[in-house]
């Protein structure tokens, strides 16, 4: 297959910084579009492959999975896309497209597993796949993405990973008006799904630990705010709500937020804690709860999501920074120190 060699940021150890390389694309086959990258999202799952803490990274990796440009060449038989289109990619670039769950249009829960955008395994250049820190990228048009017009294009680039991550448990588990659903943690991914949640009409409840996140979260949209750590709060809260969301990836006590479960209620984790949560048994016992996970949508669930975006005017509320500050951007991502997602101003990568 022909390729040709573009510019990236990305890393060969799990110790070391990322820096500009040059990778390879594959030229364009037919059902390919390939999009001349504008802005790419940072989020926590690129700084936990690219130091290998999730174990299996194949170096070099260029992390990269929030995804906005403009169509640069389409192949002879594409049909979605054409020559100076917006488009995006998310976490996913392929996939078996024949089991049940393809089939049924859940791509992320392919049994044979699908394709990351970067550090899966390249069907066509028999290579891991390179992500979004760089120049281009090429990819089967079944999973490319359009993009609403209206939006602005940096901010809308987290939508393609925090976005669905939790538009896809809120869809799931219908939110909606009539609803109260919390939401705990706001962060990357907390702060899209209380924008998200109050959208689709439903009362949002945010819990959180700091009460310098109290005026933030209402000015996301917030009904009510609960500050965890107050016994009182939480205990008048108890039994009160349909759904929690979770977004918290550090070690938390998920039995505290079980209470706060109405009967036959559901909490959701979309955070990824290092280690494993205890469960007391008479966390879900008593009240016919549900502890669950959820990961991110398909592609059909994700054009859902950025069509609504669109509808509400949603993005992410975003600090834009340049690929030469990528390194001091993951230490800052490791404190906390970012509202409410970096974006990659990729024109930094071309100069």
């Amino acid at each position: 297959m022909n390729t040709y060699t573009v510019k990236a940021f990305g890393t060969q150890a799990p110790e070391a910084d990322l820096k500009q390389m040059h990778i390879d694309r594959r030229e364009a086959t037919a059902k390919d579009v390939e999009i001349d990258i504008l802005y790419c999202g940072v989020c926590h799952s690129d700084l936990h492959t690219a130091r290998n803490e999730w174990h299996g990274t194949v170096y070099p990796n260029v992390p990269g999975h929030e995804i906005v440009g403009r169509v640069t060449k389409v192949g002879s038989g594409v049909s979605k896309f054409k020559v100076g289109d917006l488009a995006a990619v998310g976490c996913m670039v392929d996939s078996c497209r024949e089991c049940e769950y393809c089939r049924k249009g859940w791509e992320q829960y392919c049994e044979k597993g699908n394709i990351q955008t970067y550090n899966g395994a390249d069907k066509h250049l028999n290579r891991q796949t390179f992500g979004g820190y760089s120049e281009r990228i090429v990819v089967d048009e079944d999973f490319v993405l359009r993009v609403p017009g209206n939006l602005d294009l940096a901010a809308t680039a987290p939508l393609l990973c925090a976005g669905i991550t939790t538009w896809s448990p809120l869809k799931h588990w219908k939110a909606g008006p009539g609803q109260k659903v919390g939401i705990v943690g706001i962060g990357g991914l907390g702060h899209m799904g209380v924008k998200l949640a109050k959208a689709m009409g439903a009362h949002v409840v945010v819990i959180t630990t700091s009460p310098s996140k109290v005026e933030d979260a209402k000015r996301l949209g917030a009904d009510e705010v609960i500050l965890s750590k107050d016994k009182a709060q939480m205990k008048a809260s108890a039994g009160t709500l349909h759904f929690v969301l979770d977004c918290v990836s550090a070690q938390h006590d998920v039995n505290a937020y079980l209470k706060l479960l109405k009967t036959d209620g559901t909490l959701a984790l979309v955070g990824a804690p290092a280690h494993p949560l205890p469960i007391a048994a008479f966390s879900l016992i008593p009240g016919r709860k549900s502890f669950a996970g959820s990961t991110i949508g398909g592609i059909a669930e994700t054009q859902e999501m950025l069509d609504f975006c669109g509808e509400h005017n949603i993005t992410s509320d975003i600090e834009l920074i340049k690929i030469q500050d990528i390194n001091k951007a993951y230490e800052r991502l490791l404190k906390g120190d970012v509202k409410y997602r970096f974006v990659i101003d990729m024109a930094s990568l071309k100069v």
